[in-house]
């Protein structure tokens, strides 16, 4: 069962979280970020939720164009998730979020990493729009 939050877009975090849940739950660990990608695509779409995988989205700096990076899954044109399958959690993979958070404009993200039994998650903000990027504490 996914965690409670408050905060903006709470009920999508909870739905892509469930998701999330499910997929690892029947994939467990040990396979490539691609096949929890494919995998978590499916659920979320088969929940009713608009995913788009690998979206395209400019990176400025100081108005122009420096160039692309490609977000995991979009969800609902609102939530990104970056996918991981490792053992660690690397804080830069945290760095990671908030930096395509602020490049899209998207008001918050989700870091999956399916590379231990129990899927780990972080929940961050757009640092340009909230006064904080961590989200992640439960009610």
């Amino acid at each position: 069962m996914a965690a409670r939050f408050n905060g903006p877009h709470a009920e999508l975090t909870e739905k892509v979280l469930e998701a999330a849940f499910e997929v690892s739950k029947h994939l467990g660990c040990g396979f490539l970020e691609k096949v929890y990608q494919t995998a978590l695509a499916l659920e979320l779409s088969s929940r009713g939720l608009k995913v788009v995988t690998e979206q395209p989205l400019k990176v400025l700096y100081k108005g122009q164009v420096v160039g692309d990076y490609y977000a995991d899954l979009v969800v609902n044109d609102t939530l990104i998730v970056e996918l991981k399958a490792t053992e660690g959690n690397n804080p830069l993979f945290m760095a990671q979020v908030i930096n395509y958070l602020s490049a899209s404009s998207m008001p918050v993200g989700l870091l999956l990493n399916f590379g231990k039994p129990l899927v780990y998650f972080r929940r961050l903000l757009n640092p340009d729009l909230y006064e904080t990027t961590e989200a992640n504490t439960p009610e």
